[in-house]
């Protein structure tokens, strides 16, 4: 098993959008100019269920600041880092229930609602990436089963799902991992359905939130763990309580993030700012993935060079057996739970369409980049 070494060139995107407002002379004619109301400013209390210092609150003020932006001014949504008013897992119920306006998390955190809303990135989504499994949720019909899932369950919020994610990690560990059985019995960290699927592999799990993590690990209350990413992994300070971080995993291989807001709250906007949220949030979801492989790829440098992290290739043997418990897992779960079956198969055959066109599409990249940056041979 070799180890990944350090190679990165970054690249800084910055996108702003300004919107200039139509004004209208007194005594002049306003015939074809749009309906535009003049209520006051709206101020919406958002809470992420991110750490103030995780890149994850980053892109929720990023969301929020590209609203108020568009907004002119008169949709304002202030957000909250994790457990300013709820903790992390608490946050589907307070927007519901209007304790909150809004929130920016993950569905896999509502897996104790209904176990069919972690199939929004738990597991291998039958081959499709974060960013085709957004377009299942967009033209698939994942929409509508979310709004219906979201309905029964007497949830009282509208949602927006956006923000691609890479492939996340299978985690940090004391030692590399070369076979499943090396889970066996160890205290591991994840949450939504990915908690079966290492339960599956030997582990005893636990769900934490991302700030309760690395102090987890330091008092040996884990002795592993996965978040997402280099920078978040970074910041929260997973390079203070181990050295060993494996790369490429299906149990999240096709995360994406939320957008809550209370439905209530939401549908007494005017029309025009509901539109705004709409077109805010698909320009945040393509900021959001640029921004990501600037940032991630530069921290994974500063691991490896700054902290003296080593990444290594999860070993295909460990993947294959992610394959095969998440096979059972869905089995079961299929049996159980009514609305899992529906959205799994739903996801099953825009993948087994979608996927074949991108697999016979896409070029391998990898054969261009080693072209160019492997060492060469002598």
């Amino acid at each position: 098993m070799s180890e990944i070494k350090p190679a990165v060139n970054a690249v800084k995107a910055r996108r702003k959008f300004l919107t200039g407002a139509t004004a209208a002379g007194a005594g002049m004619a306003t015939l074809g100019f749009p309906m535009v109301s003049n209520a006051q400013t709206v101020n919406f209390r958002f809470q992420s269920t991110w750490p103030a210092k995780d890149i994850f609150h980053e892109y929720a003020l990023d969301y929020a600041n590209k609203v108020n932006s568009m907004s002119g001014g008169r949709l304002k949504i202030d957000v909250l880092p994790s457990g300013s008013v709820v903790g992390a897992f608490n946050l589907l119920d307070a927007v519901s229930s209007g304790t909150l306006d809004g929130g920016h998390g993950v569905l896999a955190y509502w897996y104790g609602k209904s176990p069919a809303l972690a199939l929004w990135g738990s597991g291998p989504a039958f081959g499709m990436d974060a960013n085709m499994l957004i377009a299942w949720h967009q033209y698939g019909g994942g929409k509508q089963l979310l709004e219906k899932i979201y309905a029964n369950l007497k949830m009282d919020v509208v949602s927006f799902v956006y923000g691609p994610m890479p492939t996340q990690p299978l985690g940090w560990f004391k030692k590399p991992i070369t076979k499943t059985e090396d889970f066996k019995g160890l205290k591991f960290r994840t949450v939504g359905l990915s908690i079966e699927i290492f339960n599956a592999m030997g582990a005893s799990v636990q769900a934490l939130p991302g700030a309760d993590i690395v102090p987890a690990m330091d008092r040996g209350v884990l002795d592993a763990a996965e978040f997402n990413n280099a920078s978040s992994d970074r910041t929260l300070g997973f390079a203070d309580v181990s050295k060993v971080c494996m790369l490429q995993s299906f149990h999240q291989s096709a995360e994406q993030f939320e957008i809550l807001f209370n439905k209530k709250k939401f549908d007494a906007l005017p029309p025009e700012l509901r539109a705004i949220i709409g077109v805010a949030t698909e320009a945040a979801s393509a900021e959001m993935s640029w921004k990501a492989v600037d940032r991630y790829s530069a921290d994974f440098v500063k691991l490896q060079t700054e902290d003296k992290v080593r990444f290594y290739q999860t070993p295909k043997s460990i993947l294959e057996d992610q394959l095969k418990a998440w096979d059972v897992i869905i089995a079961k779960k299929s049996a159980e739970n009514a609305d899992f079956k529906t959205v799994l198969e739903s996801q099953r055959e825009f993948a087994r369409r979608a996927g074949r066109w991108q697999n016979f599409t896409n070029v391998d990249y990898k054969m261009a980049y080693d072209h160019y940056f492997a060492p060469k041979k002598s």
